[in-house]
C-alpha cells in the first residue's frame, strides 16, 4: 500500500480510503457483522484511513466501523466522520453521538460536512458550527478539522484561503474533474490534505466500464484501475475512497495500486486532455457556462442529465435531491437566453437538457 502525508497533520493516511456508505441495506446483524469483516480485510490490506457518516447506510455506517476498529490496534488507524449542523448545540450531540458510535475517544479527522455553496458556507459560520468544531479540537475530541464540499472550484478555494481546516474530502473522478480541479490545486498550494470521494463516479465508471474505456493508459489493466490512478497521480490528493460493499471490490482497489508508481504531470495532463477530448457528448464540469444570468447552477444540471443517460430516468431525482440539493423547479429559472451554449466548449444543448430534466424530474 501507498502511503501519503495528509497535509502538515503529521499522519501518513493509505491512498487508498475506506469509504463506509455503500453497505448493503436493509441492516441486519448479519450484514453489519459482514461490513464490519470487509472492512477489516480492507485494514489487512494496509488500509488505515475510514471514513463514515451519520445516517450512512440506514444510518448505521458508524456503528459498523466502530465493530471494526475494536479490532484493530490502537493508533494504526484513522477515522473520519462529519456533522452538518449549522449551529453550535446540535453539532456538539452530532459529534457526541460520532463518538459514542465509533466507541472512540477522539475522532482524527471530522467535517463541516457537505458545504453546498458560500452561502452555506457563512452560515455555518454564524450558526456556531465552526466555533464548535474548534472548542471540541481544543478538548481533545476532535484531532483535525476538516470539510466536505460539493461546491464548485472557486467557491472551494475560497474556503480554503481562509486557514480554517486542515484538509478537505471533494468528490472528483476522471469523469467530473474539470469541475473540481481549481479546489484541489488550491488545496495544494496551501498544504493540506485532499481526500477525494467517488473516485469510481459512485460506482458508475465500472457499470459502464465500456462506455468509459478511454480513461484507460496503456499500462491500466481495467478502468476501476484508471480511475483511481487518476485521482491517485495528482500531486494533491493524498488518498481516493472507496465505497465497499464486498470484499472482492477491496482486493481490486489495492491492487490498483501495487507496484504501481503515479504518472508524472505530463502524463496526467495528456489523460485530462485525452478525456476531455473523448467524452462523447456529456458534460466535463469545465463551467465556462458560467455565470448563468438566472443564477442557475448548470454543471450541477449537467452532472445530473449526464446520469440519466448513463443509469435512466430514475436516477434524475436521486441525483439532484441527494447529491446536489436541487429540484427540477430550480432550473425553470432557464429564460434561454443562450449565453451558456455561446460559451460552452463543447457545444452541448444545454437549454435541451434543462428542459429534459424538468420533464423527467419527479
Amino acid at each position: 500500500m501507498l502511503y501519503r502525508p495528509y497535509g502538515s497533520t503529521g499522519k501518513n493516511i493509505s491512498a487508498i480510503g475506506a469509504g463506509c456508505m455503500r453497505f448493503r441495506t436493509p441492516m441486519t446483524p448479519a450484514i453489519m457483522d459482514e461490513s464490519a469483516a470487509i472492512l477489516l480485510r480492507a485494514y489487512e490490506k494496509g488500509v488505515n484511513y475510514f471514513d463514515t457518516a451519520p445516517i450512512y447506510c440506514d444510518d448505521r455506517s458508524e456503528d459498523i466501523l466502530g465493530l471494526a476498529v475494536r479490532e484493530m490496534k490502537p493508533g494504526t488507524f484513522h477515522v473520519s466522520s462529519k456533522s452538518f449542523a449549522p449551529d453550535a448545540d446540535t453539532f456538539r450531540r452530532n459529534l457526541e453521538k460520532s463518538l459514542a458510535r465509533l466507541g472512540v475517544p477522539r475522532i482524527q479527522f471530522f467535517h463541516i460536512w457537505c458545504l453546498l455553496s458560500a452561502a452555506d458556507w457563512e452560515g455555518r459560520k454564524s450558526g456556531g458550527a465552526v466555533k464548535a468544531a474548534l472548542r471540541a479540537k481544543e478538548e481533545g475530541l476532535i484531532e483535525h478539522l476538516v470539510f466536505s464540499t460539493h461546491m464548485n472550484g472557486a467557491e472551494t478555494a475560497s474556503v480554503i484561503g481562509e486557514g480554517v481546516f486542515e484538509g478537505m474530502t471533494i468528490g472528483y473522478s476522471a469523469i467530473n474533474f474539470p469541475y473540481r480541479r481549481t479546489g484541489v490545486e488550491a488545496a495544494g498550494k496551501a498544504g493540506i490534505g485532499v481526500v477525494t470521494m467517488n473516485p469510481l463516479a459512485g460506482g458508475v465508471i465500472p457499470r459502464h466500464a465500456e462506455r468509459f474505456n478511454f480513461i484507460r493508459g496503456p499500462a491500466d489493466p481495467d478502468v476501476v484501475a484508471a480511475a483511481i490512478r487518476f485521482n491517485i497521480s495528482h500531486p494533491a490528493i493524498t488518498s481516493a475512497l472507496i465505497g465497499f460493499s464486498r470484499a472482492e471490490e477491496v482486493d481490486q482497489a489495492v491492487a490498483a495500486l501495487d507496484g504501481f508508481t503515479p504518472y508524472d504531470a505530463a502524463f496526467v495532463a495528456s489523460i485530462e486532455k485525452h478525456i476531455e477530448e473523448e467524452f462523447d457528448g456529456l458534460c466535463t464540469g469545465c463551467g465556462y457556462c458560467l455565470p448563468c444570468p438566472q443564477d442557475i447552477p448548470i454543471p450541477k444540471y449537467m452532472d445530473v442529465y449526464n446520469l440519466m443517460v448513463l443509469e435512466g430516468r430514475e436516477s434524475v431525482g436521486p441525483r439532484l435531491q441527494w447529491h446536489w440539493n436541487l429540484t427540477a423547479k430550480d432550473a425553470e429559472r432557464c429564460n434561454a437566453c443562450g449565453r451558456c451554449e455561446s460559451e460552452c466548449t463543447q457545444g452541448l444543448p444545454i437549454i435541451e437538457r434543462l428542459r429534459a430534466i424538468r420533464s423527467v424530474a419527479p
